[in-house]
């Protein structure tokens, strides 16, 4: 027998849980949680690197919902926020909810039936509405370079970190200087024998100012709920602050990147390593990190900075792009993840025969972040326009999943429960979204960055969560059509 559910959806890390508690707070109890895994955590689950940690203040990110007073320090780690996540699925009896080890093969709009059938390899599942909870972070971005997979060492990447590769002494090489190799070099450093890291492009660094909470701040925290909203508060209102300069405010952004010239000129004494340290493009264009040991860890003696991309791969040694060729023992890759084209759009097949993947050709589009011309009754959390580069993804997935329960709530108003999104209203919400990155150093700081796709801003939104919060309430249906498009018949928005 077919099993069916109001909604489903897919994934288990904080999208997927944030979308569980909205549904709940909404009174609607028929829905399932699929995870591909043996457990919820989603990104936090699978990256287990030295080092692994948020780079969001701890009180900040996490559900306003189920705040935690036992954050150790000012960012958490990675083990913490697992920890958290799990915590949350018991507080919230998502048990029965859960499908683990349950992954989605392939989900497709039956018209007639207007529900999606949904394959997962352990029975049919039908629901009216399906939620990609997926992430952005789950895939990693494995670079086409020759001679890769001859490597005669261990070679894993970051978010797949291989525990049984024993590094103690090695000669390690870590290819990249992302978020992540910012985190585990420094942590490399301490037990391989040397570290040879290659560096594509310096990233704009600021310091991290890490502090742990002490047992009487933690005491208080739980005894003062109130305190603990008040630091909240406070630290969401720190965050916006951060938009100007990341988005190209010019006395923000002066400002900031004199903070980060100031905080690599203290850590590296070297001057001609210092000048391959510093960023030739905009402050924002790409990522800010944030960290207090990674400059310290590549000026020590412990770790060769050479300036430029892997090229080639010749058994056991590196070829670099300024044509040095390094020996090594060990090779890890990282180098960030596929987040322009989410894996999951091609198992996703709409009303009109089209995939997800397919409507995405020319890079992701939606309106409200949230929803898509030709997907009925689809939802997507953390996926267009959805990402920051200057405050906790957490509260964007709290919008997201309201915006959710409240269309949800409108499916009862439209014929046969089922809300197509005009096409208009997607292309309206991208033109919306370019004017407003037009001008941003993402689009015109000289880099090239995750952010863009083929010339266009796909992955972050333009502006503050202020801004995102009063867009998504301003939506009030009329996104939504009465018929299906290209099928006949008049082409209405609903009311």
């Amino acid at each position: 027998m077919t099993e069916h559910v109001e909604v489903a959806v897919v994934g288990a890390g904080f999208a997927g849980l944030g979308m569980a508690i909205a549904l709940r707070r909404a009174g609607r109890e028929s829905f399932v949680i699929l995870e591909r895994a043996a457990s919820v955590g989603g990104t936090w689950r699978d990256n287990t690197y030295p080092g692994v940690a948020c780079d969001v203040p701890s009180h900040l990110y996490g559900f306003a919902t189920h705040p935690n007073p036992d954050w150790s320090g000012l960012y958490a780690t990675g083990a913490e926020i697992r920890r958290y996540l799990e915590r949350v699925a018991a507080a919230e009896h998502l048990g029965d909810r859960l499908r683990l080890r349950t992954p989605l093969l392939s989900a497709r709009w039956d018209a007639t039936s207007a529900r999606w059938t949904l394959d997962t390899g352990s029975g049919p599942l039908t629901a009216d509405a399906l939620v990609l909870a997926c992430g952005r972070l789950t895939e990693p971005s494995i670079p086409e370079i020759p001679g890769l997979e001859r490597f005669a060492g261990p070679i894993f990447h970051s978010a797949r970190w291989d525990h049984g590769a024993d590094l103690a002494g090695a000669h390690v090489a870590v290819v990249g200087t992302g978020a992540s190799a910012v985190q585990l070099v420094p942590r490399l450093a301490d037990v391989a024998g040397h570290v040879t890291l290659f560096q594509r492009t310096p990233a704009w660094i600021v310091p991290r100012g890490e502090r742990r909470y002490d047992d009487t701040e933690r005491e208080r925290f739980a005894a003062h709920p109130e305190e603990l909203a008040a630091l909240r508060a406070a630290l969401y209102v720190e965050g916006e602050a951060r938009y100007a300069s990341r988005s190209g405010d010019a006395a923000a952004s002066a400002a900031a990147r004199e903070a980060a010239l100031t905080h690599l000129a203290a850590q590296v004494a070297d001057p001609a390593l210092r000048a391959a340290l510093t960023p030739d493009y905009a402050f924002g264009c790409k990522r800010v990190l944030l960290s207090d040991e990674f400059y310290p860890a590549v000026a020590s003696p412990a770790v060769t900075l050479e300036p430029s991309a892997l090229t080639a791969v010749d058994g056991g040694e590196l070829v670099a792009a300024s044509g040095a060729r390094h020996r090594v023992d060990a090779l890890v890759l990282a180098t960030g993840f596929i987040s322009q084209r989410q894996p999951y759009a091609d198992l996703v097949t709409g009303e009109h025969g089209q995939t997800l993947a397919e409507h995405w050709a020319a890079g992701m589009t939606s309106f409200a972040s949230t929803v898509v011309a030709g997907f009925p009754n689809l939802f997507v959390l953390d996926g267009p326009n959805a990402s920051l580069g200057h405050n906790s993804a957490v509260l964007m997935l709290e919008e997201q999943a309201t915006y959710t329960v409240r269309a949800l709530a409108r499916r009862a108003t439209v014929p046969g429960g089922v809300l197509r999104v005009h096409p208009d209203a997607e292309a309206d919400y991208t033109a919306e979204i370019a004017r407003a990155a037009r001008t941003t150093p993402w689009l015109t700081g000289g880099c090239d960055n995750w952010y863009v796709d083929r010339g266009r801003l796909t992955l972050l939104w333009p502006g503050t969560v202020d801004a995102f919060r009063a867009r998504l309430a301003r939506a009030d249906g009329s996104e939504f059509t009465t018929t299906p498009a290209r099928t006949g018949g008049e082409d209405r928005r609903s009311t």
